[in-house]
């Protein structure tokens, strides 16, 4: 088996040679390539210039062993079309300036089409394509409803999510109608990005750890599984990951997903017992692992594998993405022992 068939027939729960390993945020602050990059640029500038994009998405799988690539890209660029006034502000990350916080705000919020609205992430997909060659797959990607709202919620990143929740529980009827409308219109995006060239998706719904089991069930799992449905049709595989999540794998698993990706706050062994056999799994090292000596790091990557125990359908990745001062030799590190030790 080719490098380039490694990850996709792990999403549909077919053998593969070896375990297939990609990294969220694989293509990042931890590259001095990408630093070269991002002296010159905003991260906005990066993402909205199709052939930078393209050579970032690019820069990773240049460097290292990887099954698979995904696209440069920010889970908030959907929204700025919507009419969300995004800016990345410097050592603060997203502020949105606009929070949307009632209902007038809800209902000025615009589904849009992407191949108009968003044109950049569709050329940077065709064009990191292109240059892919067949070499291995590109993922798209986009956030998850809840993740989205979030933010747009509050306005930025969140300790507590307050505001969110207060929305969701007060406000029932506004929230409704904001999560579908975030459902809707990011399926929409997804499907675009497909079609321009994504082989697979993932959705992110990075801050979802933040719910209780039936809050989750009762207010979010509707909306991704409206989004995922909305997916179907495609043919692609779609992983749907989130961070904290161990309360309601299983709430996330009936959202839909071929592949559903899991944090290090569990072992992969358990999480798939709980997931059982219809779905892939993806994950699931501790990012900061990547920090500590090779001998360890060996130990933490086989101790993972060895919960696997070489069962069709995980591919390999770290539990969030990887983080800005990570050893770049420890990378390497990570895939050499994964595709050595990972051969079935």
């Amino acid at each position: 088996m080719s490098r380039s068939d490694r990850f996709l027939s792990a999403c549909q729960r077919k053998p593969a040679d070896c375990t297939p390993v990609w990294f969220m945020r694989q293509a990042g602050r931890y590259m001095k390539e990408y630093q070269e990059v991002r002296k010159k640029h905003s991260i906005l500038t990066i993402c909205k210039t199709p052939e930078l994009a393209a050579q970032v998405t690019l820069q990773p799988i240049n460097r290292f062993d990887l099954d698979a690539a995904i696209i440069f890209a920010d889970i908030l660029l959907p929204l700025e079309p919507m009419g969300i006034q995004l800016e990345f502000a410097k050592g603060e990350g997203p502020v949105i300036h606009n929070p949307v916080r009632d209902a007038a705000a809800v209902k000025k919020l615009a589904p849009f089409e992407p191949d108009e609205k968003t044109p950049f992430v569709m050329e940077a997909i065709r064009l990191a394509r292109r240059e892919l060659n067949g070499k291995v797959p590109l993922i798209g990607f986009c956030g998850a409803p809840f993740t989205l709202a979030s933010y747009i919620i509050e306005g930025g990143h969140s300790s507590h999510y307050i505001r969110t929740k207060k929305m969701m529980l007060h406000e029932p009827a506004v929230w409704k109608e904001l999560m579908t409308k975030l459902a809707n219109t990011m399926a929409v995006y997804l499907r675009a990005q497909i079609h321009a060239g994504a082989q697979a998706v993932q959705i992110f719904d990075s801050w979802a750890g933040c719910l209780s089991p039936s809050d989750y069930r009762e207010h979010v799992q509707p909306y991704s599984r409206l989004m995922i449905d909305g997916l179907k049709s495609e043919g692609v595989p779609v992983i749907h990951f989130g961070t904290g999540t161990s309360a309601f794998l299983e709430a996330m698993r009936d959202a839909g997903g071929d592949v559903i990706g899991v944090d290090w706050r569990i072992d992969i062994d358990e999480a798939w017992r709980r997931l059982g056999p219809d779905v892939a799994v993806q994950g699931n090292l501790d990012p900061v692992v990547l920090f500590g000596p090779v001998k360890e790091i060996e130990r933490r990557v086989k101790d993972i594998l060895n919960r696997v125990g070489r069962r069709p359908g995980h591919i390999f990745n770290l539990g969030h993405g990887i983080l800005p001062e990570t050893p770049v030799e420890n990378v390497t590190a990570v895939i050499d022992i994964v595709h050595h030790y990972g051969q079935h």
